[in-house]
């Protein structure tokens, strides 16, 4: 069983900047493959953006692609997600979620995810 705390959520104007952290116990996260995920009010869950076991390999909804990257540390066992050029549709709650399979499937809409953050509040002011 693994347990993800987001953390670094807030209030930011249009054009800043914000780290979220997921931070992950109970196991070590190296195992998994990671991944970011926002729900704004009213919408579906959506992908944002997931990283291989050893960082190698990235993916990112075309939305976000070029202003966020994400990163992981696993000596920390956590996971970042570095967010740039704010938008007010980033405003969402920001979920961390790690799973037991290939890291292209976390694109998939849809496609199940074996555990998941309480998330955390992105909130853009334009």
């Amino acid at each position: 069983q693994v347990q993800l705390v987001e953390s670094g959520g807030g209030l930011v104007q249009a054009g800043g900047s914000l780290r979220l952290s997921c931070a992950a116990s109970g196991h070590t996260l190296s195992s998994y493959a990671t991944g970011w995920f926002r729900q704004a009010p009213g919408k579906e869950r959506e992908f944002v953006a997931a990283i291989s076991l050893n960082g190698g390999s990235t993916y990112y909804a075309d939305s976000v692609k070029g202003r966020f990257t994400i990163s992981r540390d696993n000596a920390k066992n956590t996971v970042y997600l570095q967010m740039s050029s704010l938008k007010p549709e980033d405003t969402a709650v920001y979920y961390c979620a790690a799973d037991n399979g290939p890291v292209r499937l976390m694109r998939v809409t849809g496609a199940p995810i074996d555990y998941w953050g309480q998330g955390t509040q992105v909130t853009v002011s334009s």
